[in-house]
């Protein structure tokens, strides 16, 4: 038996060194496999390397006192010099707080809208009535942050539709638009009509996923549409909510440009700057590049650093998370 033992392990051990030199040959057929799919992604690589990859190089002048006439090279290295100004600027830490505001809120607010409405969609049987109510719901994804702003105008600004009818009625004027106190809800009820539908499509792409016989034996030993959504939906969903929680998070300090440059003379710089904006106007509407460099990187720093620490929450709860453990 001690012999027969032996004799497999020494034949395994010759196996995985034949694969071991055959790992340039199978390198070989897996491309020649999947050269097709390799050629299919790569305008997405060179895309990502072009406008994304290669300009982080660039977060190099965040420790210049960048011009753009002296360039990279010619500019004078000033270390920490433009954090130190960041963190002492009140403006900054008014438009973190109102960024780290608007995120902790739609988190809230937003973030479990696509989850209900894919459990909602998902228990309509026919397939007629869901695939319209999914195009509905999924069409304003690809309106422009200007079209999404003027349809809110035109139905909750001073002269919109609801405004009018307000009027109508006898009651005193109503404009959501220009009210300080409302943006908050205001940015968050924009966001949710734009995007839920986006995040609706994914969650029903997990729910496909599920198998149906778990369904078919939890009915079969009693349980209700309930106990089966808490202990088969639920779970199944589990792993896409958290991976895109934690993408959410690593994205916490970017909550859009466009929707609040559109919005800001209407309410005041003082609820509608955000860092996106904070680095438009105080960096490059300015000239001063290293500024806003600067602001920028300690918003991907600070990204990285919540991916990091919620992706490792992820693995002590049991998930994958965006990687695996190492």
């Amino acid at each position: 038996m001690r012999r027969c033992s032996v004799t497999t392990v020494a034949e395994a051990r010759r196996r995985t060194g034949r694969s071991s030199r055959g790992g340039g040959a199978n390198w070989r057929q897996r491309f020649r496999k999947d050269w097709p799919l390799l050629l299919m992604v790569s305008p997405v690589v060179v895309l990502l390397g072009v406008f994304h990859y290669f300009p982080t190089l660039g977060n190099v002048i965040a420790f210049q006192d960048y011009s753009p006439y002296a360039g990279i090279r010619g500019s004078e290295w000033i270390g920490f010099g433009n954090f130190a100004r960041l963190f002492a600027e009140p403006e900054f830490w008014s438009a973190l707080m109102n960024t780290l505001t608007i995120t902790g809120f739609q988190l809230v607010f937003f973030f479990p809208i696509p989850i209900f409405l894919a459990l909602l969609l998902n228990s309509v049987l026919s397939v007629r009535v869901r695939t319209m109510i999914q195009g509905v719901a999924y069409l304003p994804h690809f309106f422009s942050w200007v079209l999404v702003v003027s349809l809110f105008q035109q139905m909750l600004g001073g002269s919109g539709l609801l405004a009018q009818a307000l009027r109508t009625q006898g009651h005193g004027a109503f404009d959501m638009m220009t009210n300080p106190d409302t943006f908050l809800l205001l940015v968050t009820s924009q966001a949710v009509w734009k995007d839920a539908g986006w995040g609706m499509i994914v969650f029903l792409a997990a729910l496909s996923t599920i198998n149906p016989a778990l369904y078919e034996a939890a009915a079969a030993d009693g349980a209700n549409r309930w106990r089966r959504l808490w202990h088969i939906t639920l779970p199944g969903l589990r792993p896409v909510i958290v991976l895109l929680l934690i993408l959410r998070l690593g994205d916490a300090l970017t909550v859009g440009f466009e929707q609040f440059i559109l919005q800001r003379a209407a309410v005041g710089a003082e609820v509608s700057e955000v860092l996106d904006t904070f680095v438009y106007y105080q960096g490059l509407l300015v000239g001063d590049f290293g500024y806003g460099a600067a602001a920028g990187l300690f918003k991907g720093v600070v990204g990285l650093v919540l991916i990091l620490v919620a992706n490792r929450f992820a693995h002590m709860m049991g998930e994958q998370g965006v990687y695996s453990k190492s």
